[in-house]
């Protein structure tokens, strides 16, 4: 299962929000660039990049950052907000990003997704954002009726690497993942489903991985916070 330390920007800052409200930031630092490398230097083998201004306003906002981070590191790096069409896609994937994320168009221009990862084999992702099973787009503002299982299967055809599913009440609130409703969905797609939201201890990352049936996990406030140790949680997992 692979690690990926979590930076999401906010008016070039790394922060970490509380369950996906922007005036509930915690700032843990202005130079997203040194954050990834400390991240790197630590031994993890991808990044999880999120452009939270751009996932409100619908279009990149903290490219600045993102291409700083991209100079100074050398690990792949996947990236969501604000990336909602082919142009965007395009953009980053030309920039050095290895994997944009999808989630408003998800919902919104499913057939947008399907062109891209055709286009792109392998470098597009869809981001599975929920809030008591329901997704929530549009920076997790609004929430729609359609369950996160739904959307999850609607792409299962599509080529696409990877989901990740968000459980936005856990996110950021360090209570733990939703490590039932994460392996309900992973057995119920062929797709890589990547888990994300509330992951703060060292078993928090055992439970995941022990599933069996999990690709991935996504941390950071925990990371930031040192509830998590980078190296050691990288050691365990390769065990």
């Amino acid at each position: 299962m692979i690690l990926y330390p979590a930076i999401d920007l906010k008016d070039g800052q790394c922060v970490r929000l509380l369950k996906g409200e922007m005036d509930q930031a915690t700032v843990f630092g202005d130079n997203p660039a040194a954050q990834a490398k400390a991240f790197v230097d630590a031994g993890c083998s991808w990044l999880h990049l999120v452009d939270l201004n751009g996932a409100f306003a619908g279009e990149p906002v903290n490219g600045e950052a993102v291409r700083a981070i991209l100079a100074a590191t050398d690990v792949p790096a996947q990236l969501g907000g604000g990336i909602r069409d082919m142009a965007t896609i395009e953009m980053w994937l030309t920039a050095g990003i290895a994997r944009v994320i999808l989630g408003t168009v998800a919902v919104e221009d499913p057939d947008l997704v399907r062109e891209a990862a055709k286009t792109f084999p392998g470098k597009v992702a869809v981001g599975l954002d929920a809030r008591n099973g329901m997704v929530a787009t549009r920076g997790w503002a609004e929430e729609t009726d359609m369950q996160v299982t739904d959307l999850a299967r609607a792409f299962e055809d599509a080529g696409i690497a990877a989901s990740i599913y968000t459980d936005i009440d856990r996110d950021g609130a360090m209570q733990g993942p939703n490590i039932a409703a994460t392996e309900a969905l992973a057995r119920s797609v062929e797709v890589p489903i990547i888990a994300s939201g509330g992951v703060s201890s060292m078993s928090d990352l055992t439970a995941l991985r022990d599933t069996g049936v999990i690709a991935g996990a996504i941390s950071g406030r925990a990371l930031y916070d040192g509830a998590i140790d980078l190296g050691y949680a990288l050691a365990l997992l390769a065990d």
